[in-house]
């Protein structure tokens, strides 16, 4: 369905993308004729089936009106938007998550609708929290279509100390918040030891992203006008600043490895949707997503 719109207003639709053995995922999208890019956004750890937490929480469609494109992939729960090696035991989700297979299936459809925009042709991929590392790791294996990555608060050393308990804790406790049972850091990359949280860590895999568009982001953990829920506040300080230590660790990984990239550090901010809407807005404001 779309929506009709002004002379210079986007225009809002929902396509459906189906197989890589999963259910059909609804695409939101915000679309302009003649806008310069294409931003696929993904989800945090806490995405649900009905639209994505850009949607529910955020105006940054409004960059529609202005240039960027923005896409919204719908659902993705504890997915980290990557290719499962099983489904998990004990879980209601009876299916592997295929989510790298269904990300192509959505890059060819925006390619078929003729949003492949700008000089490259490439797509502009950006994320929080969850989706920052698989912004990151899904545009280093697929620089053909991929040429801006983007990762706000994200946890970009999965395979560091303490982070893969830290993961198994997370899927677990996503998982049961959402009366579907826990999910299986196991059946996603493998036993701790396994070589998939190497080849899924934004750090180590740095130098596949030389050359792109790179930025990253995390706030400093300290309360601001977006912190009004107490609770959700509470819970999302110790995150934000864990997220910025990684976030730190890959920029000096870039540092030492020569790869250019930008970055957004606001002095006040936790892990919350106000503070990661206004890290696109200076983005867009900053023309980071021009090629």
């Amino acid at each position: 369905m779309v929506s009709a719109g002004t002379a210079n207003a986007a225009t809002f639709g929902r396509f459906y993308v189906a197989g890589c053995g999963m259910p059909s995922t609804p695409v939101d999208m915000w679309t302009r004729w003649g806008n310069y890019k294409t931003v696929i956004a993904l989800d945090g750890l806490r995405a649900t089936n009905d639209s994505s937490g850009w949607r529910h929480e955020t105006r940054i469609q409004r960059i529609a009106d202005s240039g960027v494109n923005v896409i919204q992939p719908v659902g993705g729960l504890a997915s980290f938007y990557t290719d499962w090696d099983a489904a998990s035991p004990g879980n209601k989700v009876k299916y592997r998550y295929r989510w790298t297979c269904r990300l192509n299936t959505i890059i060819n459809e925006l390619d078929a609708r003729g949003l492949a925009v700008g000089p490259r042709e490439k797509y502009a991929l950006m994320g929080i929290s969850m989706g920052g590392n698989a912004a990151m790791i899904y545009g280093a294996y697929h620089r053909k279509r991929i040429s801006h990555v983007f990762s706000m608060s994200g946890f970009l050393n999965p395979s560091a100390p303490t982070m893969r308990e830290a993961v198994r804790l997370a899927l677990i406790d996503a998982g049961m918040a959402a009366g579907v049972g826990p999910f299986s850091a196991d059946s996603m990359w493998g036993p701790p030891w396994g070589k998939r949280w190497v080849t899924n860590d934004a750090v180590v895999q740095l130098p596949r992203m030389r050359g792109m568009h790179i930025r990253v982001g995390a706030a400093s953990g300290v309360w601001g006008r977006y912190n009004t829920d107490a609770i959700g506040s509470i819970k999302g300080t110790p995150l934000e600043v864990f997220s910025l230590a990684q976030t730190r660790t890959f920029e000096v990984a870039a540092a030492i490895s020569g790869v250019r990239i930008t970055t957004d550090y606001p002095a006040v901010g936790t892990h919350q949707w106000g503070y990661w809407q206004d890290m696109v807005f200076n983005a867009k404001r900053s023309g980071w997503f021009r090629d």
